[in-house]
């Protein structure tokens, strides 16, 4: 993947400056080692996430990468530090691969992102001193280490914007590299190099490799003019985002360049958005691939130790044919072997050495002396090589030849045994390869690769906590408290019917008659949904009580002396309770004005779709839990993981296993 260049970051970091100065910081996550993305909210517009990944690329992006569950120490730093931050200013640092985003909280802070080389993400106290980098370096000049003061990199190279034509000759004279390579080398890299060439060729033809100190008074000033001409853009802001390509080559630029002409060309309505879609793809393309590479590895040790396991049986069997064919080597060559085993116990009852036996047998078999013929050698713990019928046999001369033979038969036994347990352990590998290999396809089939966040046009009740009773009525409930002022202001009407949970924190919920008659179904159903959606479901509560009115009796007038904060309300006179309402929901995908997501009670659930999940309160963290609803429901990708962990109910949840193996039971 291509490194951004100076040219790219000095583009992105206007338009950045521009689309989130005064933003809202919100929560951080860092997806990779190298990649930390932070989400922002830029009022008018909504959520905005900033990507940066060390010593490549900076830019908005519309494909989430998913996060790991437990979050690691430099974006939960950030978060505590400067979530809720606004930000103040995003510049490039004097033309380098350097920006600074620049937020302001309790006081001042700055995240360096530095893009060269293997890059880094830096945050600063207002003093400039490190508070975390994301990566502990240390070069001659630089520590970057945690309550060190922060350096910027030595300045290198040109400004092309401002640069002047008695600098560029400067620059020239003291270069010994050719024309391109002092250009590149200088903040410009190969490619704006090689078009400031091409550009300055239009007026007086110049070769790239002329050395630099050779460069004549009119080249310089027409390389002067083609950078001016060239760089203008930037100043006056005048971009063409573009991804080019042409064969195997794609890049992506701001402008258009001379280089390029005759490449095949996208335009987008900014650079962002530009470099959004170049890199995030090339991203996608590696998360495949590590993904792939991760489970062939899994693969790889099972197959590894099923071919270990195969050749080990091989080996067994052949230990069990090759022993059990000397011993009967022995047996037929009885008599030999007898005689040899004499001559050789009578030289060691003369205190003759096993190297003197192993002498004289040699000197013996060259004279063809019968006993000899049969010998090979002696070690020197006295056992004989021996071979016969071609075949090569040990034999301990302090043994019988029965006992000699029997070594082998023993072997061949062992070897047998070990078979059986050889051939059960390939079985149980062969079984757990097969799964593995299953999962993989499985895995690879659901494979969570980015997809493109699209802004969706979500209908006035999907801004708030909804669902539809199994009787198609319309309840709706707060997701805060600026949304439960609205649910009771705004949406609610003099016929409906004002729920809430009777514990401290909960939603503000109505049901939207409209012209309906409210019946138990229904009221059992809200009051589901009402208990669902409350402090009780972080409390690991299985039921709670849920109280219901008319909307007369709702009001935002306090008692004399009382304050009440945003989202609470005052009830006036009797209450109707509904005892016991379960603390639990469903997710699934309903036809309900086009298909959209909702989560409410399982009656209504069962109604609506037939693919839902049963949610009660539990351990598991609210990311896990929407991969797995996400995995399980999702049609032809309607819907993401965000949108998942938007409609879950504050606090952890698991799967009501118990419900779905019993419908499961039911089915069958």
């Amino acid at each position: 993947m291509k490194p951004m260049s100076n040219v790219d970051i000095f583009t992105i970091t206007d338009e950045l400056n521009n689309l989130l100065t005064g933003a809202r910081v919100d929560k951080s996550f860092q997806p990779t080692k190298d990649i930390v993305v932070m989400r922002f909210h830029v009022a008018g517009t909504g959520r905005i996430d900033l990507v940066m990944e060390c010593g490549k690329r900076i830019h908005t992006s519309k494909y989430p990468l998913e996060n790991p569950i437990n979050p690691p120490v430099f974006p939960m730093l950030l978060r505590k530090r400067i979530k809720g931050a606004n930000v103040v200013s995003i510049t490039q640092h004097n033309f380098d691969r350097i920006i600074e985003i620049k937020v302001k909280k309790d006081k001042y802070y700055t995240i360096v992102v530095e893009l060269f080389d293997k890059g880094n993400i830096i945050l600063l106290d207002e003093d400039n001193n490190i508070i975390l980098p994301l990566k502990r370096k240390r070069f001659s000049d630089r520590d970057i280490s945690s309550k060190k003061e922060y350096q910027f990199p030595e300045e290198r190279g040109i400004d092309p914007i401002s640069i002047s034509e008695t600098e560029l000759k400067e620059l020239f004279a003291s270069s010994d590299k050719d024309l391109v390579r002092t250009l590149a080398m200088n903040n410009l890299g190969s490619l704006y190099a090689e078009e400031i060439i091409k550009r300055a060729n239009e007026f007086e033809e110049i070769d790239k490799h002329t050395p630099s100190a050779d460069l004549s008074e009119s080249q310089i000033a027409n390389l002067n003019k083609a950078i001016h001409l060239l760089f203008d853009n930037l100043q006056e802001e005048h971009f063409k985002p573009q991804i080019v390509k042409k064969d195997s080559k794609e890049d992506v630029v701001a402008f258009d360049l001379v280089k390029y002409d005759g490449f095949e060309k996208t335009y987008f309505d900014n650079f962002n958005e530009a470099c959004d879609e170049f890199y995030s793809k090339k991203v996608n393309t590696d998360i495949k691939n590590i993904k792939e590479a991760a489970w062939n590895k899994k693969v790889n040790k099972f197959e590894k130790r099923l071919k270990l396991q195969e050749e080990t049986l091989d080996n067994f069997h052949k230990t069990i044919e090759t022993s059990q064919h000397k011993g009967e080597v022995i047996y037929s060559n009885y008599t030999t072997i007898e005689n040899l085993v004499k001559v050789v116990n009578n030289a060691i009852s003369k205190d003759y050495s096993y190297k003197e036996i192993g002498k004289t047998l040699k000197e013996a078999k060259k004279n063809c002396l019968k006993e000899a013929e049969i010998f090979e050698s002696i070690d020197k713990m006295g056992v004989l090589t021996l071979k016969l019928n071609e075949t090569s046999i040990n034999i301990n001369p302090k043994l019988t030849i029965p006992e000699n033979a029997e070594i082998y038969y023993e072997k061949a036994k062992k070897a047998k045994k070990k078979t059986k347990g050889a051939t059960i352990a390939i079985e149980n590998t062969k079984k757990q390869l097969e799964k593995i290999k299953a999962k993989k396809e499985v895995a690879m089939e659901h494979i969570s690769v980015p997809k493109k966040r699209v802004k969706k046009n979500l209908k006035w009740y999907e801004k708030l906590r909804w669902f539809v009773t199994s009787d198609n009525v319309l309840v709706i409930g707060g997701r805060d408290a600026g949304t439960n002022e609205a649910v009771v202001k705004k949406y609610m009407d003099n016929n409906d019917i004002y729920l809430h949970a009777d514990i401290h924190g909960a939603t503000s919920t109505v049901i939207k008659l409209e012209g309906n008659k409210v019946n138990d179904s229904i009221l059992k159903e809200s009051g589901e949904f009402a208990a669902s959606f409350s402090t009780a479901w972080s409390k690991g509560f299985t039921t709670q009580d849920v109280f219901w009115v008319n909307p007369e009796q709702v009001t935002k007038t306090p008692e004399a002396g009382e304050f009440l904060p945003k989202g609470s309300f005052v009830i006036r006179g009797n209450r109707n309770y509904i005892r016991s309402a379960k603390v639990r929901i469903a997710i699934g995908i309903v036809d309900y004005e086009g298909k959209r997501l909702m989560a409410g009670p399982v009656d209504a659930l069962e109604t609506h779709c037939d693919n839902f999940i049963v949610l009660k309160p539990g351990y598991t963290k609210k990311t896990a839990i929407a991969k797995k609803i996400l995995h399980e429901i999702n049609e032809d990708d309607l819907i993401t993981l965000d949108d998942i962990i938007r409609v879950l109910p504050s606090g952890k949840c698991d799967v009501d296993e118990e419900y779905h193996l019993r419908k499961k039971y039911e089915k069958n």
